[in-house]
């Protein structure tokens, strides 16, 4: 990392190496946006980038925009920009991705850094307008990096790469939460459709066919023309057939049918029992004779 624009080599550095590697330390800042330059560092490099954003700010404020403020924190792990209200992360420049970081002389407000982007691997410009802390914030971000290449020394660069690893694994658990919360959405938008479909396919003029109507015992009414369709009872069974007044006279207590001197003929027995009846008459007949 360069720091250009001036260097004070003999300024002590402005916080605790612990406040830095166990914490961040917190300014507040207006961010005027970024733009992608060509070379990763250099005087000239920014200066450009920052007359760009200035002329692009002034015609955003002529219509009415406020510069968005924004809080950095920054720490040995890099500079995260964040929304100062509702702390959403809206940038992670990480340590070993900023190549450039510089205050500018001619305007004691403005500080800027270079960083490649993570994913298009272009190197971004970001600039930042702070009225006090312009080069307090310069020296901070310088110190972090010092602070970086002491651990880097001590750990052989092991702890770099177990940060690049992080980072990395960080990365896809924000992509993976936000391909869950699309997914999401997309299922609660084909329930809804589904939902809209079985409404409209649904026939307007059908009829639901109602139960009879019951009176004060609970029972069907009697109806003279349904009255030999079973009926179903509360439970769901079914009532047993009212037997009609013929079959009534056909059986009697025990089952048998009653005996009817009319309908029985001779034919109705087999012809041995038969024969034994017509003995018997005859003798029932000579007996009164001869009485």
């Amino acid at each position: 990392m360069n720091r250009a624009f001036s260097r004070k080599k003999d300024k002590t550095w402005m916080h605790t190496p612990e406040a830095l590697s166990k914490h961040y330390i917190p300014y507040n800042a207006k961010f005027l946006g970024s733009t992608e330059v060509e070379q990763p560092k250099g005087t000239e490099v920014v200066r450009d980038a920052v007359r760009k954003l200035k002329f692009a700010r002034h015609i955003k404020k002529s219509e009415g925009q406020k510069i968005p403020k924004v809080e950095l924190q920054i720490s040995i792990y890099g500079v995260k920009i964040l929304e100062p209200k509702t702390k959403e992360v809206q940038h992670n420049c990480q340590l070993h991705r900023i190549s450039f970081c510089a205050d500018d002389k001619t305007d004691k407000r403005i500080f800027t850094f270079i960083c490649k982007d993570s994913e298009s691997n272009k190197h971004l410009c970001y600039v930042f307008d702070s009225e006090k802390c312009a080069e307090e914030i310069t020296l901070t971000i310088g110190q972090a990096f010092d602070l970086a290449y002491r651990k880097f020394l001590e750990s052989g660069g092991k702890d770099v790469e177990t940060r690049k690893q992080i980072a990395g694994m960080q990365k896809r658990i924000q992509d993976l939460e936000t391909e869950n919360m699309e997914l999401k959405n997309k299922v609660q938008d084909l329930e809804n459709r589904l939902r809209i479909s079985q409404v409209s396919s649904s026939p307007a003029g059908s009829v639901t066919v109602k139960s009879p109507s019951t009176d004060i015992f609970d029972m069907v009414p009697f109806s003279p023309i349904s009255h030999q369709s079973p009926t179903p009872t509360r439970n769901g069974t079914q009532l047993p057939p009212v037997p009609s007044r013929s079959a009534e006279i056909q059986r009697d207590l025990f089952g048998a049918e009653p005996f009817d001197p009319f309908n029985c003929g001779a034919g109705d027995f087999p012809p041995d029992i038969q024969s034994k009846l017509d003995e018997m008459q005859r003798q029932r007949w000579r007996g009164s004779k001869w009485d």
